[in-house]
């Protein structure tokens, strides 16, 4: 099991958004030099505490910030760009990484971006699709592009001039195209049977209960199956909330307090997901359980693994024997309410953790090859 990275991110509404700016890109910095394999960042543009607008914005300036670690958009947020916008920009991410990017693309799940951008009412399911097929044929097909669809149609055969370069589209680095990622945010989602569907990779949302993230893998299989496609099980990330210091009671109380980041972060998320009908289903063992029972400090305590080294290894592989295997561990990023502890639990993370976990993995799974962290 490998160690990646992943932040929407979540920070107080009232906190210096250049502090918390920097911050962020100090984790992915970090993370780079402990060697974790993969980078994710979010991307919403009306909500102060979600406050990364753009996350190929975000990623380009970490281009002369790190060396080995592969970073993804987590995601763009296809049904408020326009699809040909898209195609250009992570080309040229996708050159300036060297090919170190991967392109993770979703519906988006804030209603008042999607009211901003006029696809409130829209199906931004159906949206997405027609937006990533269409930047695929962008990176596949010579122009001049003849691409009619429900919601955009992309051309430039009336502008086109092959000899002065024009009415081309940037090509990007990888070959066809990066890897591609969709995010995974509820249970049996549709998502999961479509990146399966296409050999894509999944990513499972934090903020769900292990057995719905168990049910990823299911509609994957099930999606690969529809198309006579072999799964790879490197293709599902799981995102899980970790907090990892040498001390339990100090891991406690930063994990679990109301002054911490994530009670903050889980009250958010409760907060958001509360005003959709049965949004807090996905917390839920019994859908019984009244939405009253849904706190922050339940959620804490369900949805945060933390702890010494030790605990938070034994918590680690209950958790993978609970969802299943997988392919990478996104470890969420929380506010650095203190920076010390923050840089510190992702240097135990990779260092005192992961090793461990992939020790007892192998010798569970039959001596499989070592992953680095």
């Amino acid at each position: 099991m490998k160690v990646g990275f992943f932040t929407m991110p979540i920070h107080p509404r009232d906190k210096d958004w250049r502090v918390s700016l920097r911050e962020d890109r100090e984790a992915f910095i970090l993370a780079d030099e402990l060697g974790y394999c993969e980078g994710y960042v979010g991307e919403h543009v009306t909500d102060i505490e979600e406050n990364i607008t753009s996350s190929l914005i975000f990623l380009s300036s970490l281009v002369g910030n790190t060396r080995q670690i592969r970073l993804g958009s987590g995601t763009v947020n296809l049904p408020n760009r326009h699809p040909a916008a898209v195609a250009c920009e992570v080309a040229m991410l996708d050159h300036m990484l060297d090919g170190r990017f991967i392109l993770g693309v979703g519906p988006g799940g804030l209603m008042s971006d999607a009211e901003l951008f006029g696809s409130m009412d829209n199906d931004r399911t159906e949206m997405l699709r027609e937006a990533i097929e269409f930047i695929i044929a962008l990176w596949s097909k010579q122009p001049p592009y003849e691409l009619t669809g429900k919601y955009w149609n992309l051309s430039t055969a009336r502008t086109q001039l092959p000899e002065a370069g024009l009415g081309a589209v940037p090509l990007p680095f990888q070959r066809p195209h990066p890897p591609i990622a969709l995010t995974v945010a509820s249970p049996f989602s549709g998502s999961a049977l479509f990146a399966g569907q296409r050999g894509w990779g999944a990513i499972s949302a934090n903020f769900l209960l292990p057995k719905w993230v168990r049910s990823h893998w299911t509609k994957y299989l099930e999606g690969a199956e529809k198309s006579g496609l072999k799964p790879d099980i490197e293709n599902w990330r799981v995102a899980k909330s970790v907090f990892v210091a040498e001390d339990e009671q100090k891991a406690r109380e930063y994990a679990t307090s109301k002054s911490g980041p994530y009670y903050h972060y889980y009250d958010a998320i409760r907060s958001k997901l509360a005003r959709r009908k049965g949004g807090l289903n996905v917390f839920k063992d019994d859908p019984g359980v009244p939405d009253e029972a849904i706190t922050p400090e339940y959620l804490c305590e369900k949805l945060v693994i933390y702890g010494s080294p030790s605990k938070v290894v034994d918590d680690l592989l209950q958790f993978r024997e609970t969802v299943g295997a997988f392919g990478t561990l996104l470890n969420v990023g929380a506010d650095w309410l203190d920076r010390d502890l923050s840089r510190r639990s992702m240097i135990l993370l990779a260092e005192a953790v992961q090793p461990r976990v992939q020790e007892a993995v192998e010798r569970s799974d039959g001596n499989t090859p070592a992953q680095s962290a």
